[in-house]
C-alpha cells in the first residue's frame, strides 16, 4: 500500500493503472479515492457494490462471462444435459463466476451435476475429488481455475484414467488465454481439452506494430523466455493505457473530469470497441474455441453472443447453432464420435419407484409375484411406457420397483415421506395431491364417467325406425299422388278404372302398387301413364334399398341405451354406487357430488364390478 501512496504523494500521479487481483484493487483504490485520483484496473470482474462504493474505480477489463452462454451452447450441439463445475477458491474474485453461471443455467434445460471448489494450497486433495467425481455419471467439466492450478488438475486427471474416452473437458479463459505460454509436455496431458478463450483481432495493421514493440522489449528484459509474443492480458492492458493516454493528453485533465473523460471515451482498440457503462468496460460478446491436439493446439472458430458458432469473424461469416457444424473434435481419448457425456455410475444408489398393488384395471399395471424367482413382476401400459422413457434419457438413471399395498392417496404421501422417489402408475392428476408430488404430463385421456346398466334399443315398432315420421308422410303422399294422376289418365282406356266412388277411391289408394308391380307395361294405354310409372319405379328401388339397409343395420348391430343419464337420478333414488378400491373416487363423490357414504361400494376388478350391476348390488 506503501507503493500506491508513494505514487500518488511523491510522483503525483494522475492515474493509476493495473492490478488484477481484486483485493488489491479494492485496497489500492481505497487510497487513491481519497485522493481522487482515478484507478482503472485490469481485474475483468469487479463486483457492482465494490464501484458504487468507490466511485474513483474503474473496471478496465472487459468482463468474460458471456463465455458461460457459450459453454451452454455448446453442450446443446451434444446434447449434454448436465455437468460438473470445477472453480479455484483463491479470491472473491474467483467466486464472481458462481451468480452468473446460476442465471446462465435457469435459461437452459442443463442441470449441474456437481460443483467442486478447488485450494491452490491444498493440490493433495486433488485426486480425492477426482475419484469422488468419477464414481458418478456426469462426463462433462467445465474448468475455471487458473493455468497453474489447471495443469495440477490435469496432471491428477490423468493419471487417474480421466482423460480417456468418454470424458469432456472444456476450459474457460484462465487457462485458454495462457496456453501459449505452456510447453508441449503439457499439451499433451492435456489432449482432448477444448478451450474458451478471449477474443481479439490478431490481424489488425495496429496489432502487429504493437507486436513488434512488445517482442522487441521483452526480449531485451527477459531473454530467457523463447514465448515473447503478447497474449489477451498485454493486449488489454495496451487498450486500457492508450484510453488513459488519450484523455491525459488535453489540458487540465485529473481527477473526476480524467473519469468523466474516460467514462465516455468510445473508440477501437486491439481487443475490439472500448466504451465504458457505469464504470465497466463493455463485455465481451465474442469468443475463440481451440481444441488441444498432441503437442498443441488448434482453432476451432468462434462463438458469437446471439449469432453462434462460425469459422471465422468478418462481414462474410456465416453462422450457426451447432459446434458440430464447425469440424471433428479430437475428445480425450480421440474417439470417432462425441462422447454421450455421461457413464454408469461405479457406486450409486437407484432410484425407488412405488407401483400400486391395488390397480383396477391390470392393463395399465400389474404386479404378481413369481413362485419360481420368488420376485414381484411389475407390467402394463404405465410400466412400459416408464421403461421406454427412462431409455430414452440422455443420461443413466438406475430404479427399482417397490410393490405398494394401501390407497393411492398413501401411495402418493410415500414421495412427500421421501420413502419413495417417484411414483408409476394409474395415480390420477388430483388438485390435493399436489400438496406433496409435482405429476408428469397426462399420456392418457383423465376424467371420470358413470358406468351404468343398458336396455336394449330393439323393440316392435322396429320396422318403422328407419325412416321418419317425415319421411313415411312423404312416401305415402307421393304414392297416393303416383296412384291419382296414373287413375286421372288411364280411366278413359281402362273400364274396370271405372264405377262407384268409393270403388275408384280403392283403386286410386291400390293402383300405384297394382299396377306397376303385378301387371305389364302392355296394360298401359297412355305414353303419359309409362312415364310416370318409370319415375316412380325408379324412386321406389332407391327408397326400398334405403330402408332394406337401414333395417339391416338395425338388427344386426346391437343399440343399448344406458338406464340412467345423469349422476343426479342416482344421488336423487339414493342408489348404491360403486367405485375402485383405493382410488380418490369415494371422497370425490361425498364432497363434491354429495353421495352418502353408505351407498358408496368399493370393489377391486372390472369383474366386481360386472357381478355387481348383473345382480342390482
Amino acid at each position: 500500500m506503501w507503493r500506491s501512496s508513494n505514487l500518488i504523494n511523491i510522483h503525483k500521479v494522475e492515474a493509476i493503472l493495473g492490478l488484477q487481483k481484486l483485493e488489491e484493487v479494492l485496497a489500492v483504490a481505497e487510497i487513491s479515492g481519497e485522493a481522487q485520483i482515478p484507478t482503472f484496473s485490469l481485474c475483468d470482474s469487479v463486483p457492482q457494490w465494490a464501484l458504487d462504493r468507490i466511485p474513483f474505480l474503474v473496471q478496465a477489463s472487459p468482463s468474460q462471462f458471456a463465455q458461460l452462454k457459450a459453454f451452454f451452447a455448446i453442450l446443446e450441439s451434444f446434447g449434454w444435459k448436465r455437468f460438473t463445475f470445477i472453480y479455484e477458491d483463491i479470491n472473491s474474485a474467483s467466486t464472481q463466476v458462481i451468480p452468473h453461471l446460476m442465471e446462465a443455467v435457469k435459461e437452459t434445460d442443463v442441470g449441474i451435476s456437481n460443483i467442486i471448489k478447488l485450494s491452490p494450497f491444498a493440490s493433495s486433495s486433488f485426486p480425492e475429488e477426482l475419484e469422488r467425481v468419477n464414481t458418478e455419471q456426469c462426463r462433462v467439466f467445465l474448468v475455471h481455475v487458473s493455468l497453474e492450478t489447471g495443469i495440477r488438475l490435469f496432471k491428477n486427471a490423468k493419471t487417474i484414467g480421466m482423460m480417456e474416452k468418454g470424458y469432456v473437458w472444456i476450459t474457460t479463459h484462465l487457462i485458454t488465454d495462457l496456453l501459449h505460454t505452456v510447453n508441449s509436455s503439457t499439451f499433451s496431458m492435456m489432449e482432448g481439452v477444448v478451450g474458451l478463450g478471449s477474443f481479439f483481432l490478431d490481424t489488425s495493421s495496429r496489432f502487429h506494430d504493437f507486436s513488434t514493440k512488445f517482442q522487441t522489449n521483452f526480449m531485451i528484459r527477459h531473454p530467457e523466455e523463447e514465448n515473447n509474443m503478447p497474449g489477451i492480458f498485454a493486449v488489454q492492458a495496451y487498450d486500457a493505457t492508450r484510453t488513459v493516454a488519450l484523455a491525459l493528453s488535453e489540458r487540465n485533465m485529473s481527477g473526476q473530469k480524467l473519469l468523466d473523460t474516460v467514462s465516455a471515451t468510445s473508440l477501437v482498440g486491439i481487443t475490439g470497441e472500448v466504451q465504458f457503462i457505469d464504470s465497466k468496460r463493455a463485455p465481451s460478446h465474442i469468443f475463440h474455441l481451440i481444441n488441444i491436439i498432441g503437442r498443441y493446439y488448434r482453432e476451432l472458430g468462434f462463438w458469437s453472443e446471439g449469432r453462434g458458432f462460425s469459422e471465422v469473424i468478418d462481414d462474410m461469416a456465416t453462422y450457426d447453432t451447432s459446434l458440430r457444424n464447425l469440424g471433428h473434435i479430437f475428445w480425450p481419448g480421440r474417439p470417432l464420435d462425441a462422447p454421450r457425456g455421461w457413464a454408469i455410475p461405479t457406486s450409486v444408489k437407484p432410484l425407488r419407484i412405488g407401483v400400486p398393488m391395488m390397480s383396477m384395471f391390470k392393463k395399465f399395471v400389474e404386479v404378481k409375484y413369481d413362485d419360481m424367482n420368488q420376485n414381484f413382476t411389475y407390467t402394463g401400459y404405465s410400466i412400459e411406457l416408464f421403461k421406454e422413457t427412462v431409455k430414452r434419457l440422455p443420461y443413466y438413471m438406475p430404479y427399482e420397483f417397490h410393490h405398494f399395498n394401501g390407497t393411492y392417496d398413501s401411495l402418493v404421501e410415500q414421495v412427500y415421506q421421501k420413502k419413495f422417489d417417484a411414483v408409476v402408475g394409474d395415480v390420477s392428476v388430483v388438485s390435493w395431491r399436489y400438496k406433496y408430488v409435482e405429476f408428469t404430463h397426462p399420456y392418457t385421456e383423465t376424467g371420470l364417467v358413470m358406468v351404468v346398466p343398458v336396455t336394449s334399443y330393439h323393440g316392435q315398432w322396429l320396422f318403422v325406425r328407419p325412416f321418419t315420421l317425415g319421411m313415411w308422410a312423404l312416401t305415402i303422399v307421393v304414392n297416393v299422388y303416383t296412384g291419382v294422376v296414373v287413375w286421372l289418365i288411364e280411366r278413359k282406356h281402362s273400364p274396370e278404372l271405372q264405377g262407384s266412388a268409393i270403388n275408384q277411391t280403392g283403386i286410386v289408394l291400390t293402383l300405384a302398387f297394382t299396377r306397376m308391380f303385378l301387371t305389364n307395361g302392355n296394360e298401359l294405354h297412355s305414353n303419359l301413364t309409362r312415364m310416370t310409372a318409370v319415375a316412380w319405379l325408379f324412386s321406389a328401388i332407391i327408397i326400398g334399398q334405403c330402408y332394406t339397409a337401414s333395417l339391416t343395420s338395425m338388427l344386426t348391430v346391437r343399440r343399448l341405451l344406458p338406464k340412467v343419464t345423469d349422476y343426479e337420478a342416482v344421488k336423487n333414488a339414493n342408489a348404491v354406487v360403486g367405485q375402485a378400491r383405493g382410488a380418490h373416487v369415494a371422497m370425490y363423490l361425498q364432497n363434491v357430488l354429495g353421495f352418502k357414504p353408505e351407498n358408496i361400494r368399493s370393489y377391486t376388478s372390472a369383474e366386481e364390478y360386472a357381478h355387481a350391476l348383473r345382480n342390482r348390488k
